[in-house]
């Protein structure tokens, strides 16, 4: 079992680094093209969450599967056990917002790669929520700090994303700035912040239910497999 989830994590991180550099190859191009600030872009893309969260997922399932091999048995550490929860728990989330809320709006065309897509938006979450659920080393995470734990990070995400946005021109758009996500955006709602904080809330309201789920999937009697 721990030699087959080895692998598996193995293969994961390789598909997800290809799909992350596929796309950032792509995003380079074009934004050579259109001679703007490589450095900026390059910050914006990894300003994405669900970037972000793939990055995570490509240093838990290497991490994973060097613990894995090293160990005959026992429970992960306390540290990546946390890391585990937490990333499982954003790439979730990154799953079911993208399939809700954003696969169905239409980007310019040549402007994503769309198996690294589909990579980083299902494959990607499906894979991190078997991951958690049927992998060994899993042990149980403390409600209070472990949900804690998990929503710190998009909650500093959401006010650097906030900060950040008007402060970030996109010349490539012609806009005076830049977000990584519509709904995050004041300027495309006539209730401007009022509309980000409703979907803001909404967000965090699935982060929080999807860490519960991740706590409680973990404080089963199964919560150290063999």
């Amino acid at each position: 079992m721990r030699i087959l989830f080895a692998a598996l994590r193995l293969v994961v991180a390789a598909g997800v680094t290809a799909a992350i550099i596929a796309q950032l190859a792509l995003s380079i191009s074009l934004w050579s093209e259109a001679g703007v600030n490589l450095g900026v872009y390059i910050q914006n893309f990894f300003s994405f969450f669900t970037i972000e969260s793939n990055v995570l997922t490509v240093v838990v399932c290497l991490v994973g599967a060097v613990l894995l091999l090293a160990r005959r048995e026992g429970a992960d550490p306390t540290w990546f056990n946390n890391l585990r929860a937490a990333t499982a728990t954003y790439m979730i989330v990154t799953g079911v917002v993208y399939n809700l809320l954003l696969r169905g709006i239409e980007l310019p065309q040549g402007t994503t790669v769309p198996w690294s897509n589909e990579v980083l938006h299902v494959v990607g979450p499906l894979w991190m929520l078997l991951d958690w659920l049927l992998a060994p080393g899993r042990k149980p995470l403390e409600w209070r700090r472990g949900i804690l734990g998990i929503i710190a990070f998009p909650l500093v995400w959401v006010v650097y994303t906030l900060v950040r946005g008007p402060l970030t021109a996109d010349p490539f758009k012609g806009f005076d700035y830049w977000y990584p996500y519509p709904f995050l955006n004041p300027n495309l709602s006539q209730n401007g912040y009022l509309s980000v904080a409703f979907y803001v809330i909404l967000i965090a309201v699935i982060i929080g239910l999807t860490a519960a789920g991740v706590i409680w999937a973990s404080r089963r009697k199964r919560a150290v497999a063999a």
